[in-house]
């Protein structure tokens, strides 16, 4: 028998469903995040009760990271074990992405000896360009203007703390980055008001995050003032005020936020069962004062531990759809 009658066709199956990939927040549909969301309820009860739950046996996840990373790593890693499967760990210093060889010529290559991938890295157009060379779904583990998977979390700890978010107001105070980009994705698409305070010049990219019809009428407003934008806010949520990428702006960026921390004045002015956000890692003192972080309002570990579980349910998904 020859070497060529064994030869994997270079496209896939005719009559194959066409792979879907997770890249930014406006990607799924509301329906489509209703079942997320309670498939990763599911999942996690399984998990608290030392159920098995391998539904991705022999499926193999390949992550690659030009951006470092803890919580994205361990809660990726950990869930596709959970889940039966295995992983393929990459970065840009022992892989040659990025280097001597073309983003598609990688994406063709890692596509064909795996079954999911994500990405962790700066520019969304590298994410953008191997997935559009991949045969396999490619997940945004972050980007400078997306981090869809984090909001995700977020909303799904929002609901086990307080139950829909649908009509509630979220209060984003800090700087206009990819978390608050997928912020205003999420509020158009799942039907919640989205208020946005960051400092003269750090505004949020508007066109960047409408950029797939994210952005619906009423749900996002901006303020100037963080204390009248927390006023009887459903959820207050930050980030640091220098993204991995900007921290040769870190001391400009210090006097410009300095107003923008969250502190407990801004907590006790939102509703009397408010809660507090942050995706991590955390400067107390800055962007969050450490009452506000480790008190009693702050969900952060919750929200951490959550990144795994709606993940599983994203990868279950993005492999084998509604079960």
């Amino acid at each position: 028998m020859s070497l060529s009658s064994n030869a994997v066709p270079s496209t896939l199956p005719q009559g194959a469903p066409p792979v879907r990939h997770y890249l930014q927040f406006d990607d799924f549909s509301a329906d489509e995040y209703a079942y997320l969301l309670e498939r990763a309820a599911f999942i996690k009860r399984k998990f608290k009760t030392f159920e098995r739950h391998h539904t991705l046996v022999d499926r193999t996840l390949a992550m690659i990271f030009e951006k470092a990373s803890t919580r994205t790593r361990v809660s990726f890693e950990a869930g596709m074990y959970q889940l039966g499967g295995s992983v393929v760990h990459l970065t840009t210093g022992d892989s040659q992405l990025g280097r001597s060889e073309p983003i598609e010529d990688s994406a063709k290559v890692i596509s064909r000896m795996t079954d999911i991938v994500m990405i962790r890295t700066y520019e969304q157009t590298k994410l953008q360009a191997f997935a559009a060379n991949s045969r396999v779904p490619v997940i945004n583990g972050l980007t400078n203007e997306f981090h869809p998977c984090q909001i995700l979390a977020d909303i799904f700890t929002y609901i086990e703390h307080r139950g829909p978010i649908q009509g509630k107001t979220v209060t984003w105070v800090g700087d206009g980055n990819n978390m608050a980009n997928t912020w205003l994705q999420a509020a158009a698409k799942l039907g919640f008001h989205l208020r946005v305070s960051t400092p003269s010049g750090y505004e949020v990219n508007e066109k960047l995050a409408a950029s797939a019809g994210g952005m619906g009428a009423g749900s996002y407003k901006t303020y100037s003032d963080p204390m009248e934008a927390c006023q009887d806010a459903d959820l207050i949520t930050t980030d640091v005020w220098t993204s991995m990428g900007f921290e040769a702006e870190n001391e400009v960026r210090r006097k410009a936020f300095a107003a923008w921390c969250v502190d407990r004045k801004m907590m006790a002015v939102a509703a009397p069962d408010a809660i507090f956000m942050h995706c991590l890692p955390a400067h107390r003192g800055e962007e969050v004062e450490a009452e506000v972080i480790d008190g009693p309002q702050s969900v952060v570990w919750d929200e951490a531990e959550n990144r795994m579980h709606v993940q599983k349910a994203l990868m279950e998904y993005l492999l084998l759809g509604k079960l």
